[in-house]
Protein backbone atom coordinates (compact mmCIF):
# COMPACT_ATOMS: atom_id res chain seq x y z
CA UNK A 1 0.00 0.00 0.00
CA UNK A 2 0.89 3.65 -0.77
CA UNK A 3 1.73 5.69 1.99
CA UNK A 4 -1.15 8.82 1.95
CA UNK A 5 -0.49 12.23 3.06
CA UNK A 6 -3.43 13.28 5.66
CA UNK A 7 -4.38 17.24 6.42
CA UNK A 8 -6.64 18.04 9.38
CA UNK A 9 -9.02 20.66 9.57
CA UNK A 10 -8.92 21.86 13.52
CA UNK A 11 -7.07 22.05 16.17
CA UNK A 12 -9.06 20.95 18.95
CA UNK A 13 -9.47 17.87 21.61
CA UNK A 14 -10.84 15.79 18.99
CA UNK A 15 -8.18 16.63 16.02
CA UNK A 16 -5.24 16.20 18.92
CA UNK A 17 -6.30 12.59 19.68
CA UNK A 18 -6.58 11.72 15.49
CA UNK A 19 -3.32 13.55 15.26
CA UNK A 20 -2.15 11.03 18.24
CA UNK A 21 -3.43 8.00 16.29
CA UNK A 22 -2.10 8.93 12.79
CA UNK A 23 1.84 9.38 13.78
CA UNK A 24 1.44 5.15 14.64
CA UNK A 25 -1.24 4.13 11.49
CA UNK A 26 0.79 2.46 9.20
CA UNK A 27 0.95 3.91 5.39
CA UNK A 28 -0.20 7.21 6.88
CA UNK A 29 1.67 10.47 6.77
CA UNK A 30 1.12 13.84 9.10
CA UNK A 31 1.61 16.36 6.10
CA UNK A 32 -0.60 19.13 6.88
CA UNK A 33 -2.86 21.39 9.40
CA UNK A 34 -5.58 23.71 9.13
CA UNK A 35 -6.57 26.71 11.87
CA UNK A 36 -8.40 29.92 11.24
CA UNK A 37 -5.24 30.98 13.74
CA UNK A 38 -1.67 30.64 11.83
CA UNK A 39 0.46 30.66 16.01
CA UNK A 40 -2.48 27.81 16.43
CA UNK A 41 -2.00 25.88 13.09
CA UNK A 42 1.91 26.25 13.46
CA UNK A 43 2.10 24.80 17.12
CA UNK A 44 -0.06 21.73 16.29
CA UNK A 45 2.05 21.31 13.37
CA UNK A 46 5.04 21.28 15.43
CA UNK A 47 3.75 19.41 18.35
CA UNK A 48 2.67 16.46 15.99
CA UNK A 49 5.41 16.59 13.71
CA UNK A 50 3.32 17.86 10.67
CA UNK A 51 5.03 18.78 7.72
CA UNK A 52 3.56 21.94 6.50
CA UNK A 53 0.95 24.50 8.52
CA UNK A 54 -1.97 26.76 6.86
CA UNK A 55 -3.72 29.85 8.50
CA UNK A 56 -7.02 29.13 6.39
CA UNK A 57 -8.97 26.35 5.70
CA UNK A 58 -8.95 27.29 1.98
CA UNK A 59 -5.16 26.85 1.62
CA UNK A 60 -5.07 23.22 3.21
CA UNK A 61 -8.20 22.17 0.47
CA UNK A 62 -6.28 23.90 -2.50
CA UNK A 63 -3.21 22.05 -1.68
CA UNK A 64 -2.61 19.34 -4.33
CA UNK A 65 -0.49 17.19 -2.32
CA UNK A 66 -2.85 16.45 0.44
CA UNK A 67 -4.78 12.83 -0.30
CA UNK A 68 -7.06 13.16 2.35
CA UNK A 69 -8.76 15.45 4.99
CA UNK A 70 -10.26 14.81 8.83
CA UNK A 71 -12.65 17.87 9.75
CA UNK A 72 -12.67 18.12 13.23
CA UNK A 73 -14.48 21.07 13.62
CA UNK A 74 -17.56 21.67 15.62
CA UNK A 75 -20.89 19.85 14.06
CA UNK A 76 -21.98 23.28 12.40
CA UNK A 77 -19.00 23.34 10.11
CA UNK A 78 -18.82 20.05 8.87
CA UNK A 79 -21.12 21.30 5.64
CA UNK A 80 -18.98 24.46 4.79
CA UNK A 81 -15.61 22.45 5.78
CA UNK A 82 -16.74 19.66 3.79
CA UNK A 83 -17.54 21.41 1.02
CA UNK A 84 -14.64 23.30 0.94
CA UNK A 85 -12.38 20.16 0.68
CA UNK A 86 -14.66 18.01 -1.70
CA UNK A 87 -15.23 20.91 -4.51
CA UNK A 88 -11.08 20.98 -4.50
CA UNK A 89 -11.09 17.41 -4.94
CA UNK A 90 -9.71 16.39 -1.88
CA UNK A 91 -11.11 13.07 -0.23
CA UNK A 92 -12.99 13.67 3.04
CA UNK A 93 -13.41 11.77 6.38
CA UNK A 94 -15.10 14.33 8.39
CA UNK A 95 -15.96 13.64 12.22
CA UNK A 96 -19.68 12.95 13.44
CA UNK A 97 -22.44 14.11 13.23
CA UNK A 98 -21.03 14.66 10.05
CA UNK A 99 -23.70 17.29 9.27
CA UNK A 100 -26.87 19.28 11.38
CA UNK A 101 -29.77 17.41 9.15
CA UNK A 102 -30.34 15.50 6.17
CA UNK A 103 -30.79 18.49 3.40
CA UNK A 104 -27.28 19.49 4.05
CA UNK A 105 -26.00 15.53 3.82
CA UNK A 106 -27.48 15.23 0.87
CA UNK A 107 -25.78 18.28 -0.88
CA UNK A 108 -22.60 16.98 0.80
CA UNK A 109 -22.88 13.44 -1.21
CA UNK A 110 -23.91 14.54 -4.21
CA UNK A 111 -21.17 16.75 -4.40
CA UNK A 112 -18.70 13.85 -3.62
CA UNK A 113 -19.61 11.95 -5.94
CA UNK A 114 -19.60 14.52 -8.71
CA UNK A 115 -16.57 14.86 -7.68
CA UNK A 116 -15.46 11.79 -7.55
CA UNK A 117 -14.03 11.62 -3.97
CA UNK A 118 -14.27 9.46 -1.28
CA UNK A 119 -16.27 11.06 1.69
CA UNK A 120 -16.91 9.07 4.56
CA UNK A 121 -18.34 9.88 8.58
CA UNK A 122 -15.82 9.14 10.71
CA UNK A 123 -18.18 6.91 12.85
CA UNK A 124 -15.35 4.87 15.12
CA UNK A 125 -17.17 2.65 16.43
CA UNK A 126 -18.47 1.34 13.14
CA UNK A 127 -14.33 0.62 12.53
CA UNK A 128 -13.94 -1.01 15.97
CA UNK A 129 -12.93 -4.97 15.96
CA UNK A 130 -14.83 -5.52 18.56
CA UNK A 131 -18.34 -4.12 17.14
CA UNK A 132 -16.95 -6.14 14.16
CA UNK A 133 -16.95 -8.94 15.88
CA UNK A 134 -20.47 -8.37 17.28
CA UNK A 135 -21.49 -8.43 13.58
CA UNK A 136 -20.10 -11.39 12.77
CA UNK A 137 -21.76 -13.14 15.48
CA UNK A 138 -25.35 -11.77 14.69
CA UNK A 139 -24.90 -12.24 10.91
CA UNK A 140 -23.62 -16.04 11.59
CA UNK A 141 -26.99 -16.81 13.78
CA UNK A 142 -25.25 -17.49 16.89
CA UNK A 143 -28.27 -15.14 18.28
CA UNK A 144 -30.90 -16.12 16.25
CA UNK A 145 -33.21 -13.40 14.73
CA UNK A 146 -32.73 -9.96 16.65
CA UNK A 147 -35.54 -8.50 18.43
CA UNK A 148 -33.82 -6.20 21.20
CA UNK A 149 -31.11 -3.24 21.23
CA UNK A 150 -30.67 -0.78 24.67
CA UNK A 151 -28.13 1.11 24.54
CA UNK A 152 -27.04 4.37 26.89
CA UNK A 153 -24.74 7.42 26.15
CA UNK A 154 -24.85 9.61 28.84
CA UNK A 155 -22.07 11.39 31.00
CA UNK A 156 -22.47 14.38 33.73
CA UNK A 157 -21.00 17.37 31.62
CA UNK A 158 -21.20 21.00 33.98
CA UNK A 159 -23.15 23.51 31.64
CA UNK A 160 -20.60 26.07 30.56
CA UNK A 161 -21.72 28.67 28.05
CA UNK A 162 -18.40 28.65 25.87
CA UNK A 163 -18.63 24.91 25.60
CA UNK A 164 -19.73 24.23 22.09
CA UNK A 165 -21.58 21.28 22.99
CA UNK A 166 -24.03 23.39 24.43
CA UNK A 167 -24.19 26.03 21.64
CA UNK A 168 -26.47 26.10 18.94
CA UNK A 169 -24.53 28.14 17.13
CA UNK A 170 -22.23 25.20 16.55
CA UNK A 171 -24.73 22.13 16.38
CA UNK A 172 -24.61 21.15 20.06
CA UNK A 173 -26.93 19.12 22.59
CA UNK A 174 -27.12 15.86 23.01
CA UNK A 175 -28.80 14.42 20.36
CA UNK A 176 -25.59 15.35 17.65
CA UNK A 177 -22.91 15.03 19.70
CA UNK A 178 -23.50 11.36 21.76
CA UNK A 179 -26.96 10.46 20.68
CA UNK A 180 -25.93 9.80 17.08
CA UNK A 181 -23.55 6.54 18.84
CA UNK A 182 -26.94 4.79 19.69
CA UNK A 183 -28.87 5.60 16.77
CA UNK A 184 -26.52 4.37 14.51
CA UNK A 185 -25.48 1.26 16.11
CA UNK A 186 -29.81 0.36 16.47
CA UNK A 187 -29.84 1.11 12.56
CA UNK A 188 -27.54 -0.73 11.92
CA UNK A 189 -28.51 -3.96 13.95
CA UNK A 190 -32.25 -3.57 13.11
CA UNK A 191 -32.67 -1.02 9.82
CA UNK A 192 -32.31 1.52 8.61
CA UNK A 193 -36.00 2.87 8.39
CA UNK A 194 -37.63 2.10 11.63
CA UNK A 195 -41.18 2.17 11.37
CA UNK A 196 -42.12 4.45 14.17
CA UNK A 197 -39.82 6.92 15.74
CA UNK A 198 -40.81 7.96 19.23
CA UNK A 199 -38.46 10.59 21.54
CA UNK A 200 -38.55 13.35 23.97
CA UNK A 201 -36.31 15.60 24.80
CA UNK A 202 -35.21 18.09 27.83
CA UNK A 203 -34.63 21.72 25.93
CA UNK A 204 -32.39 23.64 27.50
CA UNK A 205 -30.17 26.80 26.85
CA UNK A 206 -31.43 25.96 23.02
CA UNK A 207 -30.13 22.24 22.75
CA UNK A 208 -31.15 18.89 24.10
CA UNK A 209 -29.40 18.27 27.33
CA UNK A 210 -30.72 14.89 27.04
CA UNK A 211 -32.99 12.42 25.26
CA UNK A 212 -35.14 9.13 24.79
CA UNK A 213 -35.37 7.51 21.95
CA UNK A 214 -37.81 4.60 20.67
CA UNK A 215 -37.28 2.96 17.55
CA UNK A 216 -39.85 0.80 16.30
CA UNK A 217 -39.87 -2.20 13.95
CA UNK A 218 -41.87 -4.55 12.70
CA UNK A 219 -41.18 -7.28 15.26
CA UNK A 220 -37.99 -5.68 17.45
CA UNK A 221 -37.81 -2.49 19.35
CA UNK A 222 -34.39 -0.37 20.07
CA UNK A 223 -34.70 1.69 22.88
CA UNK A 224 -31.99 4.40 23.31
CA UNK A 225 -30.70 6.91 25.59
CA UNK A 226 -28.02 10.41 25.78
CA UNK A 227 -27.76 13.20 27.77
CA UNK A 228 -25.08 15.68 29.31
CA UNK A 229 -27.57 15.79 32.50
CA UNK A 230 -26.93 12.17 34.02
CA UNK A 231 -24.43 9.29 34.43
CA UNK A 232 -25.61 5.85 32.97
CA UNK A 233 -23.98 2.62 32.31
CA UNK A 234 -23.20 3.51 28.91
CA UNK A 235 -23.27 -0.43 28.23
CA UNK A 236 -25.13 -1.85 25.06
CA UNK A 237 -27.21 -5.08 24.58
CA UNK A 238 -28.33 -6.75 21.45
CA UNK A 239 -31.04 -9.66 22.25
CA UNK A 240 -32.21 -12.17 19.93
CA UNK A 241 -34.17 -15.26 20.25
CA UNK A 242 -31.42 -17.77 20.90
CA UNK A 243 -29.32 -15.53 23.18
CA UNK A 244 -27.36 -12.17 23.66
CA UNK A 245 -24.43 -9.90 23.00
CA UNK A 246 -23.55 -7.21 25.52
CA UNK A 247 -20.92 -4.46 25.08
CA UNK A 248 -18.78 -3.50 28.28
CA UNK A 249 -19.09 0.47 29.58
CA UNK A 250 -18.75 2.78 26.79
CA UNK A 251 -20.13 0.32 24.16
CA UNK A 252 -18.84 2.86 21.62
CA UNK A 253 -15.66 2.36 22.09
CA UNK A 254 -15.75 -0.89 24.36
CA UNK A 255 -12.78 -3.66 23.60
CA UNK A 256 -14.74 -6.02 25.63
CA UNK A 257 -18.06 -8.07 23.87
CA UNK A 258 -19.52 -10.77 25.39
CA UNK A 259 -22.03 -13.55 24.12
CA UNK A 260 -24.57 -15.19 26.22
CA UNK A 261 -26.64 -18.27 25.06
CA UNK A 262 -30.72 -18.33 25.67
CA UNK A 263 -30.04 -18.99 29.41
CA UNK A 264 -27.70 -16.27 29.86
CA UNK A 265 -24.65 -18.54 30.58
CA UNK A 266 -21.53 -17.05 29.15
CA UNK A 267 -20.67 -18.36 25.71
CA UNK A 268 -17.53 -16.43 24.40
CA UNK A 269 -15.97 -13.10 25.22
CA UNK A 270 -13.70 -10.91 22.79
CA UNK A 271 -11.01 -8.91 24.38
CA UNK A 272 -9.50 -6.79 21.26
CA UNK A 273 -7.08 -4.09 23.04
CA UNK A 274 -6.80 -0.91 20.65
CA UNK A 275 -3.46 -0.54 18.61
CA UNK A 276 -3.55 3.14 19.76
CA UNK A 277 -5.98 5.11 21.39
CA UNK A 278 -9.30 3.85 18.48
CA UNK A 279 -9.21 6.18 15.79
CA UNK A 280 -6.67 4.37 14.07
CA UNK A 281 -9.66 1.41 13.02
CA UNK A 282 -11.28 4.71 10.86
CA UNK A 283 -8.05 5.52 9.45
CA UNK A 284 -7.29 2.31 8.51
CA UNK A 285 -10.24 1.55 6.79
CA UNK A 286 -10.35 4.95 4.91
CA UNK A 287 -7.16 4.23 3.48
CA UNK A 288 -8.26 0.80 2.45
CA UNK A 289 -10.67 2.62 0.78
CA UNK A 290 -8.55 4.93 -1.27
CA UNK A 291 -5.91 2.00 -2.28
CA UNK A 292 -8.90 0.22 -3.32
CA UNK A 293 -10.41 3.10 -5.57
CA UNK A 294 -13.67 2.94 -3.17
CA UNK A 295 -15.52 6.49 -2.80
CA UNK A 296 -17.50 5.71 0.13
CA UNK A 297 -16.61 2.55 2.79
CA UNK A 298 -18.51 -0.43 3.27
CA UNK A 299 -18.10 -0.57 6.81
CA UNK A 300 -19.89 3.21 7.28
CA UNK A 301 -21.70 3.47 3.81
CA UNK A 302 -23.16 6.57 2.68
CA UNK A 303 -27.01 4.94 2.84
CA UNK A 304 -26.37 4.26 7.11
CA UNK A 305 -25.34 7.79 7.34
CA UNK A 306 -28.14 9.38 5.64
CA UNK A 307 -30.92 7.13 7.42
CA UNK A 308 -29.27 8.25 10.78
CA UNK A 309 -29.67 11.46 9.93
CA UNK A 310 -32.85 10.99 9.09
CA UNK A 311 -34.27 9.75 12.13
CA UNK A 312 -31.94 12.51 14.09
CA UNK A 313 -34.30 15.04 11.79
CA UNK A 314 -37.34 13.46 12.73
CA UNK A 315 -36.40 13.76 16.38
CA UNK A 316 -35.97 17.22 16.19
CA UNK A 317 -38.84 18.07 14.05
CA UNK A 318 -40.88 16.54 17.56
CA UNK A 319 -39.09 18.13 19.98
CA UNK A 320 -39.34 21.66 17.76
CA UNK A 321 -35.36 22.04 17.64
CA UNK A 322 -34.12 23.91 15.06
CA UNK A 323 -30.32 25.25 14.62
CA UNK A 324 -29.67 28.99 14.02
CA UNK A 325 -29.73 29.13 9.90
CA UNK A 326 -31.64 26.16 9.29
Amino acid sequence: MKNYRWGIIGTGRIARSFAEALKGSPNAELYAVASRSTDKAAAFAAEFDFEKSYGSYDELASDNNVDIVYIATPMASHYADSMLCITHGRNVLCEKSISLNTAQLEEMLAAAKNNGVFFMEAMWMKCRPSYLKALDWIRSGRIGRVKYVKADFCCSVPYNKDDRLFSPECGGGALLDVGVYPITFAADILGDTPDEIISSANIVYGVDMSNSITLRYDDSTAVLQSGFEMECSNKALISGEKGMIVFGEWFHCSDEVTLFDRDGMEIEKSVLPVMINGYEYEIIEAQNCLEDGLTESPLVPHSGTLAVMKIMDKCRKDWGLRYPGE
